[in-house]
């Protein structure tokens, strides 16, 4: 059972995910490139439940790691320290940002698991505003009618471990298959990335695309 989470990174999603995820009880370890120092403010508001960590120690901690990153830094991610972890990537390639990475033909996310190959890694927080990702958890919903976040991942303990998480942030999970598949699906531009649809909404729009 997930009950602590590291983040790397700590901007818009990061941050926003830390807030949510010491709400709902999960001890959390926030880490980011400028160190614990930089963290001080943030995790005196978050409360008890949030620590400062330096990116090797949040990783270390926690059960499960999340990165949210710029894409073109998760090459700097510690492989070491997350071997055997469970790696959520919120990361999205945006060249005009991150600059031309050659993918050769794999998804983003393959791309990121190829830089940490001893983790588990699972695309998950990556198609939802950060705004509408700190507003629109409700948990007195019922699944089908919860916003929906896609996950895909190639190992199905570690998607469940994290459908758990984003369950219990207020979410719906639709499940859109191995990394592999997330290609046309979860990355900018695709057909379920940054739509504001309900999981029921999401499931017919699947299945119509397939």
């Amino acid at each position: 059972m997930t009950t602590s989470i590291g983040i790397i990174g700590s901007g818009n999603i990061g941050g926003t995910l830390a807030q949510l995820l010491t709400r709902a009880g999960f001890q959390v370890w926030i880490a980011n490139s400028r160190g614990p120092d930089s963290l001080e403010e943030m995790v005196a508001a978050l409360g008890p439940g949030a620590h400062a960590a330096s990116v090797e120690e949040a990783s270390r901690r926690a059960d499960l790691v999340i990165e949210a990153v710029p894409f073109g830094r998760v090459g700097e991610l510690p492989a070491e320290t997350l071997e055997g972890k469970v790696l959520v990537s919120a990361s999205n390639y945006y060249p005009g940002r991150d600059g031309e990475i050659e993918l050769g033909g794999m998804s983003q996310t393959e791309h990121v698991a190829r830089q940490v190959p001893g983790a588990k890694v699972v695309k998950a927080f990556n198609t939802i505003y950060w705004e509408h990702l700190r507003d629109q958890g409700d948990t007195t919903k019922q699944l089908e009618e919860r916003r929906v976040i896609p996950i895909a991942g190639d190992d199905p303990d570690a998607v469940d471990q994290v459908a758990g998480v984003v369950e219990r942030l207020g979410f719906g999970v639709l499940k859109v298959g191995t990394l592999s598949d997330s290609r046309g699906l979860t990355q900018p531009g695709d057909l379920l990335y940054n739509v504001d649809l309900t999981l029921a909404q999401a499931k017919k729009q699947l299945e119509s695309h397939r």
